[in-house]
């Protein structure tokens, strides 16, 4: 039995390096054609894909902590 809210495929690299997200990963997560994606990359944990907007909330936290810090 699988975690509720956890989920795992599995996908083949093409010759140009593209992979093809399945299906029901672009439904769940409401990806469409001409969507940004966001990949992290760490050598030892290896790679993310997190949802843009949470990418977003992320990346605005980090600047605007910077931003107040240099205001100081």
């Amino acid at each position: 039995m699988k975690p509720k809210g956890k989920y795992a495929w599995t996908v083949r690299v093409g010759e140009k390096g593209q992979i093809v997200i399945p299906k029901e990963a672009r439904d769940l997560f409401d990806i469409h054609p001409g969507d940004t994606i966001v990949i992290l990359g760490d050598k030892r944990r290896g790679l993310a894909i997190p949802p843009q907007e949470l990418f977003k909330h992320l990346a605005n936290s980090v600047f605007d902590e910077e931003d107040e810090e240099g205001e100081e």
